[in-house]
Order: structure tokens, then C-alpha cells, then sequence
């Protein structure tokens, strides 16, 4: 067994699992204080995950919306990192077992985010596609650009139908997005590659359980939404839920079949939890139960942030929404009160500040919400690109990704439209529990 790694100061050491939005701002705040600081992740990076989607349809490359995490805390005396996949924690001995060893803490903070949730239904998890990380987005573009390269091999018509049926399932922010992507990908770029296939073939389907896409936002940005997709030729199907999928045929609630071999799945997410955790201390959506301070009920020098975390209360009965900002929040506001802890002062309760909620659809259009401001449109799309761009981490990828915007609005054009390595759904392994 590797031999377990100790704290090597006189302060207390704070173990952050995951190097997400929540894990990057407690580390970030806890600066300069007396304590030391060990974050552990299966990747050296940052991931932007609400810009994965791009990298999925060939808008931006991967290092585009990811970021070293050493570089983000570079010249942070009292930091620390190491690349390990968390195996289990061990409460009673304050140990977290991982790759590279046992690790002991004084604080844990759990901060790994969230993964795809299929709802048990295996072989439509074997056969869709996720989208949660980088490694995922590239499998993605890859898969799309394999098959639109094997349809023009493929006589047979049902074949190629397959080939060409596209169905996100889940009417959520990444469902509409990528749904939109796809639909400017169909009208603006694969016509030009691909002029020896009739593109107009080539169907786009958004099938969503609830009534409405975009449900966790307004109705005015949900109708919106739903007008933009259908304009877009998109085929929105509300109130149906998917029953079955082989891999060449995806059945409907409503009886309705579709030939396809690219189905993309964004309905719905789970908490990664390490091992460890009783389950009496998790909650509906697979994500930890929380007290106001962020801490496990039982375990006070245990915490968990972000999408992994569900801080239950009257006004949030089902947890906070799984969106960056309450990671983000979440992490600065625990950093505060672990000092307040270290200090033997009472820690004070977290309290969200809604800044709104905003999705794209494409091309000059968007919705956003922000109180009761409601807006669509081009006004809505601008907001919606600055915002995420001022939120990348790092002035290179903010430029980066600003210069492929500005070129993809003018040339109507997606430069990364690369088969890097050969998707092979075989060769699919399932993300680390430490991102």
C-alpha cells in the first residue's frame, strides 16, 4: 500500500476533491490564511463546461475552455495538487484513499460535480452519447463526423437515415444548445463539406419529458426557445420520455420510432459521490444532503459544494439549481467560514443570490432571464457571449475562443471539424469520481 501523506505544517490541512468552479474559488479565497491546501483531480485542468458543447460541434477546440490548475494557483504558497482518482474516504480515520496514496485531512471538502444520470436504463446509457467532459466532446465530434463520412458510403436509405437522425434527448440549457449547434452545423457547414450528400435529409429531433423546454426558466424564454429550435428545423417533441434505445432505433413514450445512430444525451445529471458517504446522507438526484453550512449531517469537518451538493430548504426543496454560480458562491462562502471554524468562531449560514439564468440557440438568438427582466433575441445572444466569455479562466482562452466567435460570425464557417482519434464506443471508460 503507498504510504500515506501527511500534513507538513503546524496548520490545519484542507483536502478539496475536485478542481471545478466550487473547488477553485474555496481554494482561491483560503489564500494567504493559515492553513494548508491539498486539491486532487483525475485532470490537471479546468474544465468550462458550458461551453462543451461547442467543442462537441466543431466551434472550439478543447484547450479553448480548459485551463492548467497549477497555473491558476501559481505563486499560491499555501496550495498544493496532485493528479489521483479518490477511491474511498474514511471518516472515523480522517483518511481519503486514493491512487497515490492515503491522504489525511483536518477539512474534506467534496467538490467533484456532477455526471450523466441515465435513471438505471443500461443500454440506453451503452449506446447514447454523454456530454460532461472534454474527453466526451471530442467522442462526440468525432462520432458525428464518422458517421456523416460513412452515410456517404451507405446506399441502403434506412442506413442512411441512421446515419443522418440526430435526437438530443433533454430540453434542458445543454439540450437546446447542442440542438442548436447542430441545426447551424445542417444550414451552414455540412452542405459545403459534404455536397455529395443531400444534407436536407438530415433531421434534428429535441425530445424532452416535461411540457416545456427550458423548464427551470420563464415561460416567455421556454416559448422562445422553442420558437428559435423550430426555425431552426428543429423537431421539439414535449411530454415524451424515451423508452428504449438499441443503437440503430430509439423508441418514444408516444409510440413514435426513429432510425439513428446519434443519439445525445442531456436529460438529466447525478452527483459524483465517493465512496464512503452513507447513503442515508444522500438525497434525491444522487447528490449529498447538506446542512446551511455546507457540512455532511454528522460528519462537521466533512463539506461538499457544487452540483454534488444538495442544501435543502423550503425556498430550494430539491437543493440548489446545478448551475456555476452556486458552486462558485458556495466555494467562497465555505472558504469564510472554514476560517471562522479554524478560529473556534460560529460559521454563518449560505445564502444564494440568483444572478439569473440565460441559454443560446444560435446565431443572434438566445433568452435570458435575470429577475423578472425577461429578453430574447440578439440583445440576449450578445449578453449570453460576454458573460460566459469574461467567466473562461485565463486571458488566452478568453481571447482564443472571443477570435473563433468573431470568425464564425462573419465566415458562417466551424474550423474544428477534426477526427483527432477515431471514436470507438468500445474504447469508452466512465469519468473519474474526482472531477
Amino acid at each position: 500500500m503507498a504510504q500515506t501523506i501527511n500534513t507538513t505544517t503546524k496548520f490545519p490541512k484542507v483536502v478539496i476533491i475536485g478542481g471545478g468552479f466550487g473547488g477553485i474559488e474555496l481554494a482561491k479565497k483560503l489564500a494567504g490564511k493559515e492553513v494548508e491546501i491539498l486539491m486532487l483531480d483525475k485532470h490537471n485542468y479546468h474544465t468550462f463546461q458550458p461551453l462543451l458543447y461547442q467543442v462537441a460541434t466543431g466551434g472550439l477546440e478543447p484547450d479553448s475552455i480548459a485551463f492548467p490548475l497549477r497555473k491558476i494557483f501559481k505563486g499560491q504558497k499555501n496550495f498544493k495538487f496532485r493528479i489521483t482518482e479518490v477511491k474511498k474516504i474514511i471518516p472515523e480515520l480522517k483518511i481519503v484513499e486514493s491512487t497515490i496514496g492515503d491522504i489525511s485531512y483536518d477539512y474534506l471538502i467534496i467538490a467533484t460535480g456532477s455526471a450523466t444520470n441515465f435513471f438505471g436504463q443500461n443500454e440506453i446509457e451503452h449506446f447514447s452519447m454523454p456530454m460532461k467532459t472534454i474527453p466526451e466532446a471530442l467522442n462526440l465530434r468525432s462520432m458525428i463526423l464518422q458517421n456523416l463520412e460513412e452515410a456517404l458510403l451507405e446506399p441502403e436509405l434506412i442506413r442512411k437515415d441512421a446515419l443522418l437522425n440526430f435526437v438530443v434527448v433533454g430540453g434542458g440549457p445543454t439540450g437546446v444548445e447542442l440542438s442548436g449547434a447542430l441545426a447551424e452545423l445542417k444550414t451552414h457547414v455540412l452542405p459545403k463539406d459534404y455536397p455529395e450528400l443531400d444534407i436536407s435529409q438530415m433531421d434534428i429531433y429535441l425530445v424532452e419529458g416535461s411540457p416545456a423546454v427550458l423548464g427551470v426558466m420563464s415561460e416567455n424564454a421556454s416559448k422562445a426557445a422553442k420558437k428559435f429550435l423550430e426555425e431552426m428545423g428543429v423537431t421539439v417533441l414535449t411530454d415524451v420520455k424515451v423508452e428504449a434505445y438499441d443503437g440503430k432505433l430509439i423508441s418514444l413514450s408516444t409510440g413514435q420510432t426513429i432510425h439513428t445512430k446519434n443519439v445525445l444525451w442531456s436529460a438529466g445529471v447525478k452527483g459524483q459521490i465517493p465512496e464512503g458517504i452513507t447513503p442515508e446522507n444522500i438525497v434525491r438526484g444522487g447528490r449529498i444532503k447538506v446542512n446551511e453550512y455546507n457540512a455532511i449531517e454528522g460528519l462537521n469537518d466533512i463539506f461538499a459544494i457544487g452540483d454534488v451538493a444538495a442544501m435543502v430548504s423550503e425556498q430550494y426543496p430539491g437543493g440548489h439549481p446545478g448551475v456555476a454560480p452556486v458552486a462558485i458562491q458556495q466555494g467562497k462562502h465555505l472558504a469564510k467560514n472554514l476560517i471562522r471554524v479554524v478560529n473556534n468562531e460560529k460559521p454563518e449560514p449560505f445564502k444564494y443570490f440568483d444572478k439569473g439564468s440565460m441559454a443560446t440557440v444560435g446565431r443572434n438568438r438566445a433568452v435570458v432571464d435575470i429577475g423578472k427582466i425577461r429578453f430574447q433575441g440578439v440583445f440576449a445572444w450578445f449578453v449570453w457571449m460576454f458573460v460566459h466569455l469574461m467567466s473562461l479562466v485565463g486571458f488566452r482562452n478568453k481571447v482564443v475562443t472571443f477570435v473563433n466567435w468573431v470568425w464564425n460570425y462573419f465566415s458562417y464557417d466551424r474550423g474544428t471539424r477534426l477526427i483527432i482519434r477515431k471514436f470507438n464506443r468500445k474504447s469508452m471508460t466512465e469519468e473519474p469520481i474526482s472531477k
